[in-house]
């Protein structure tokens, strides 16, 4: 079933055409990756789709009263904590729940038997309403979100309190408890860690509804979508399958192309020396021939009647990145020995011990929170370690890319701030700039209206002519077209220097690094492989952890701490009965008529929730 079509569609911005005559249609129950270039306007789609912004021409078709979920500008939820924020994904239930607890404190009181039969049939069918919305189950799913995305620390903050980032995460869980129909997520990757993304990816694998996402994590795209909407020089093209697929599929069909394309070229030519070669010899005839020079307009019509095709793109312009260390640095080129570090009563990590050597290849991983930045800007002297050592080797010049790139750079135009830090005239800064694809008056442009991959180019080109020999990269990807992270991954490789990252793009990782630091638990775990390696072997010591049975665990648990623990699990069972009860007289006031028996199972429910509460507080003094 078509959920919605997209039909002729066109959209421009101050006089730049983002694409014209756009046509496609989406599938019930299907998950489509919207890939393309920065700039080739998946983002503008997925606005136009959830009606952010309005087309030019054409039109776009939904099935009525369709639900769409798409995650764009936050909105100001004021002083609400991030909890209450994840709340008003069920704004309708906890609407209906507030009016039950008001029906029934209503019921309690003394009121005639005709007020009290409208209360009840009243409180009947919001409560058939509210089962079947899945009331019950509001807590459970969104401790179930909040847990896989890693925000339960957010949960009690306010929201107007925290980053971007952590707002974005709080509002990426929203959309997923909104459980729409259709789900728009734009690069919903970008400031999870590599367990919240691999819990994602699985979530969505799962999930009925509809997905369209944009994403530049190759990993990603392979596990949950099923399609591929690729959006190139305004024209789109539908793959039916995940994102490795649609690569060799696309190779393929450029290469056919190219090949039908030659083909043509070879009969149009031999056509044209035809039509030459017949009006020439009709010229030379004496008298000229009229036959001759009638085959050659013929063959000349047919010639025009073919359907030219259009010269296929195989080398589609990308970045021209190339680092290179003009001075080597010394073997040890990062030093830290015993580092602990705290921010108040919050201990980091402790007895960090690392070392990175000339020309290798180090990744930092672990989930947010766990300090990676932080040793960063340790290394970069931002900021000093509680204990311990951290050196910088002899003749080490760092190039540092931080994934927060020109956040304060105010109004200053994209060639001054390149110029700020790469000495050369306006010609030489331009020549430059062409090669990170900025042409002509793209270079005068506002640094602060530029996207984040436009500013992650500048900075690369910018690092590309600075005398470096150790690079620092804080999540280099992650505002990256796909094109440009493998152009970036190729000038990574052939860096005759040193480099460190943070990462969270397992393919980024897998592929250039050979040595992992994993912060986990406030330590930090080394391993000499790539990430699919470390991810293993972390694996296995965890297990092995968790089978293992210290000797403490041997001695014997004191009587009083058995009879506790029978209490407790007698009490969980009283409990779990009683809420069965309470359900039960619930469900039995709403089909109940009779006044007298009203009142009695109104008096048993009191009774039952009273004894229930009473059970709850017992529960707790044994915890």
């Amino acid at each position: 079933m078509i959920i919605c079509s997209v039909n002729h569609i066109a959209k421009s911005f101050g006089g730049n055409n983002i694409f014209k005559d756009l046509s496609f249609e989406v599938q019930e129950g299907i998950r489509v990756g919207l890939v393309g270039r920065n700039g080739g306007g998946k983002t503008t789609l997925l606005k136009l789709l959830a009606n952010q912004e309005t087309v030019d021409e054409g039109v776009i078709h939904c099935k009525k009263g369709l639900k769409i979920g798409y995650l764009a500008q936050i909105p100001d939820f004021k002083e609400l904590t991030g909890r209450k924020v994840l709340k008003t994904a069920f704004e309708q239930l906890t609407a209906t729940e507030t009016k039950l607890q008001q029906l029934e404190f209503e019921m309690g009181q003394e009121i005639a038997q005709g007020d009290l039969q409208k209360l009840i049939d009243q409180y009947g069918k919001l409560q058939d309403e509210f089962i079947l919305n899945g009331g019950y189950e509001m807590d459970p799913q969104l401790d179930r979100i909040a847990n896989g995305l890693n925000i339960n620390a957010l949960l009690d903050k306010s929201f107007s309190s925290l980053s971007g980032g952590e707002k974005t995460k709080v509002g990426l869980g929203l959309s997923l408890l909104k459980n729409p129909e259709l789900l728009l997520l734009d690069e919903p990757t970008n400031h999870l860690d590599l367990k919240a993304i691999e819990w994602l990816g699985s979530y969505l694998k799962e999930y009925t509804g509809t997905i369209i996402l944009v994403s530049h994590d190759r990993y990603f795209l392979d596990e949950v979508v099923t399609k591929v909407l690729e959006i190139e020089d305004g024209e789109i093209d539908l793959y039916h399958t995940n994102f490795s697929g649609y690569i060799r599929e696309k190779e393929e069909r450029l290469l056919r192309e190219f090949q039908e394309y030659q083909e043509q070229q070879k009969k149009i030519k031999k056509m044209k020396e035809a039509i030459k070669r017949l009006r020439d010899w009709a010229n030379r005839s004496n008298p000229p021939s009229a036959a001759l020079h009638k085959r050659a307009t013929n063959m000349q019509r047919a010639l025009d009647r073919i359907e030219k095709l259009e010269r296929p793109k195989i080398d589609v312009k990308k970045m021209a990145i190339d680092f290179e260390a003009n001075d080597r640095s010394g073997k040890d080129v990062i030093v830290i020995e015993d580092v602990a570090k705290s921010f108040g009563s919050k201990t980091l990590f402790d007895q960090v011990n690392m070392l990175v050597q000339y020309k290798d290849r180090t990744a930092i991983v672990g989930e947010n929170g766990t300090g990676k930045s932080t040793l960063l800007k340790m290394i970069l002297k931002e900021i000093g370690p509680d204990k311990g050592v951290v050196k910088v080797g002899s003749n080490v010049k760092v190039g540092y890319l931080s994934q927060h790139v020109f956040t304060d750079i105010g109004d200053q135009q994209l060639i001054d701030v390149f110029r700020s830090e790469v000495v050369v005239n306006e010609g030489e800064a331009r020549h430059i700039l062409a090669r990170f694809l900025f042409y002509g008056p793209a270079v005068f442009r506002k640094v602060n209206q530029l996207s984040g991959g436009e500013r992650m180019r500048l900075r690369l080109a910018q690092l590309m002519y600075q005398d470096i020999n150790l690079l620092i990269l804080d999540e280099p990807t992650n505002h990256l077209d796909i094109d440009s992270c493998e152009v970036l991954e190729e000038a990574l490789e052939q860096f005759n220097g040193t480099i460190l990252a943070v990462s969270h793009d397992r393919y980024f990782l897998n592929k250039l690094f050979k040595k992992i630091y994993w912060i986990e638990d406030g330590k930090v775990h080394f391993f000499d492989g790539n990430y699919e390696w470390a991810k293993s072997k972390l694996d296995e010591t965890r297990e092995l952890k968790q089978s293992e049975k210290p000797v403490v665990t041997k001695t014997p648990i004191p009587k009083v701490s058995r009879v506790e623990e029978d209490k407790s699990d007698e009490l969980e069972e009283r409990i779990e009965q009683i809420e069965a009860e309470i359900l039960d007289l619930k469900q039995r006031l709403g089909e109940e008529s009779e006044l007298e028996l009203l009142q009695k199972i109104y008096h048993e429910l009191e009774l039952r929730e009273k004894r229930r509460d009473r059970l709850y507080q017992q529960l707790e003094e044994i915890i």
